[in-house]
């Protein structure tokens, strides 16, 4: 167990470049599974998580070459002769059942059990099985699950049942060899699903309406390698962020598209935080209004989350966290998991002003003096909002269960302490 050791009180100043996006980059490993030509992926971010899912790659018979340093990765499918994933692994991270269709598009069958990662909520399967089964494919839940191709994989109309960023991820893997025509409706247009797409259409894939959610794939016989630049992540952009609006620095994030950020700005916007942008930056400058800005009418503004474009569901918990360090009231209203509000009780134990109304909604009333307390980290984003909390808070925080943000931050305690924070690393 790894602990976060943080004295707080300390303004952030500095730049950082943007990681590259975790939820592109790993359904684009489980995708190189489908070639026997080599993918090269860079500005892959060295997390828990991308190393789970080459680990898995390897353990089916993919080969993988990992270059942490360099932020680089080399996979082939070429070797790929194993069809069940192993369980610890498998269970540890959500993104394995991706997996799924490059094993039955070379092998006709998949196994594996139920996808693990975070505790949020509950995370339903059914754009998964349903596009799958559409596709040809039978389904015994188990567990394990087990998934079998017995007459291959054939292109079919779907219309999915949610916008699911790894539903349309896993359909999408599959239609790139099915025989004919796939049609996606209501597929999840994320950046990191476009991403995905992009690197399908450099290795061969035939994929139209990248960005909308209705995607048209015409199956090809077969894909090649490709070398493709893994997109920034602008969920770690955006905590960083507000890492140093909630500590009233002034950060500079490199490397991003102010694109993506543009429902996130009004985010921050709402609680009298304005972000600068360039070409491919955004900066929070140290002088800042702070002042909640009212809803039309006077009435309480509200931040919810929602499917892209709108503000995303990642970045909710560091925004409640800004929301303490603010001047005024603010409802947060979190429309996706079910699970992901049980944090504010944490800050409210450090001094925070909150009421938790139900599994979905929190008041949040500003500013109040946060103070240091030892903390479980929860979840990625949970985890980081924490750390969000204590680089603000009076006195010394101690977040256990590091090793749950270093699935999604890179280095997060050496980046921090670029940008002048006081946060040391102890492991055991």
């Amino acid at each position: 167990m790894s602990t976060l050791r943080i004295t707080g009180g300390v303004p952030l100043r500095g730049s950082l470049a943007a990681s590259g996006n975790k939820n592109a980059a790993l359904p684009m490993i489980a995708a190189a599974l489908l070639t026997d030509e080599k993918v090269e992926l860079t500005r892959v971010p060295d997390i828990g998580d991308v190393r789970s899912m080459l680990s898995i790659a390897a353990r089916l018979g993919a080969q993988v070459e990992w270059f942490p340093a360099e932020e680089r990765a080399i996979i082939s499918g070429r070797g790929v002769c194993v069809h069940r994933l192993p369980n610890e692994e498998a269970a540890r991270i959500r993104a394995g059942i991706l997996f799924a269709a490059p094993l039955l598009a070379r092998l006709g069958r998949a196994e594996m059990p139920p996808p693990g990662g975070d505790v949020i909520g509950r995370r339903r399967l059914d754009s998964h099985l349903y596009g799958l089964a559409k596709l040809g494919v039978e389904v015994d839940f188990g567990p394990p699950f087990e998934f079998v191709a017995a007459h291959g994989l054939h292109g079919a109309d779907l219309l999915l049942p949610e916008a699911s960023v790894t539903g349309t991820a896993q359909i999408l893997l599959a239609a790139v060899l099915a025989k004919g025509e796939t049609v996606i409706a209501n597929a999840a247009c994320e950046p990191h699903i476009q991403d995905l797409a992009w690197l399908l259409v450099e290795m061969g894939a035939k994929i139209e309406g990248i960005g909308g959610n209705l995607l048209r794939i015409q199956g090809v016989d077969r894909l090649g390698g490709a070398r493709h630049r893994v997109s920034a992540d602008f969920a770690e952009a955006g905590s960083y962020l507000a890492a140093a609006a909630v500590t009233r620095g002034d950060v500079t994030v490199t490397g991003i598209d102010p694109l993506h950020f543009r429902m996130i700005r009004r985010g921050f916007a709402r609680l009298g935080i304005e972000l600068e942008d360039g070409e491919d930056f955004l900066r929070v400058p140290a002088d800042q209004s702070r002042q909640v800005r009212l809803a039309p009418g006077g009435g309480m503004p509200v931040i919810d989350d929602g499917i892209w474009p709108q503000f995303p569901t990642d970045l909710m918990s560091v925004m409640i966290v800004l929301a303490t360090q603010v001047c005024g009231t603010v409802l947060f209203f979190e429309k996706m998991y079910e699970s992901r509000m049980y944090f504010v009780d944490r800050l409210v134990d450090m001094g925070a002003n909150a009421v938790i109304c139900d599994p979905h909604r929190a008041v949040i009333s500003g500013p109040s003096q946060l103070h240091g307390i030892t903390l479980n980290s929860p979840d990625i984003r949970a985890g980081m909002a924490l750390v969000c909390a204590a680089l603000c808070a009076r006195g010394e925080s101690l977040i256990r269960n590091a090793e749950l943000i270093d699935r999604g931050y890179p280095a997060i305690e050496q980046r921090l302490r670029s940008l002048g924070a006081q946060i040391t690393r102890q492991d055991g």
